[in-house]
């Protein structure tokens, strides 16, 4: 856990001032994010960017419904800034240089064929700031659960 983040999936990033901040802010969250209720995901294949190898959620739709409904309830803070196109769910697992994330994809490839998959259940949504420098949750917000 460098600095404190520990492994997650971001849904949008950058967000708000941590001192911007609102009572009204935190009201608004669970209501976007009640859309979505709690589920089942794997992380089974790596994935990279240039410079980043990471896990690949599955399935993607709701975190990328989670991260489109955050970003139309708070419009100044489109997903990754505004700087890519598209939501890539991801679970970073190294990121630096070209040839480290390469290095680190191949390993982390073996890895699973050798374990499998990692299964998980998303029941919540933490909002972490790290103006101190290190990260630590906010607020977390419970997803509803999933009927069947």
């Amino acid at each position: 856990m460098a600095l404190g983040v520990p492994a997650h999936i971001t849904l949008l990033v950058p967000f708000m001032d941590p001192a911007l901040i609102t009572a009204d802010v935190l009201d608004s969250a669970p209501h976007v994010l009640a859309q979505t209720p709690s589920f089942e995901f794997s992380l089974g294949k790596v994935g990279r960017f240039p410079e980043t190898a990471y896990l690949a959620p599955e399935p993607a739709a709701p975190f990328i419904e989670m991260t489109l409904a955050l970003a139309k309830a708070f419009p100044d803070f489109p997903p990754y800034g505004g700087e890519h196109e598209g939501v890539v769910p991801h679970l970073s697992v190294a990121h630096g240089n070209v040839r480290d994330a390469e290095d680190a994809a191949v390993e982390l490839g073996t890895r699973l064929l050798a374990s499998g998959a990692v299964h998980a259940h998303c029941t919540e949504v933490a909002l972490m700031e790290n103006s101190s420098g290190r990260w630590r949750d906010l607020h977390v917000f419970a997803l509803p659960e999933a009927t069947s």
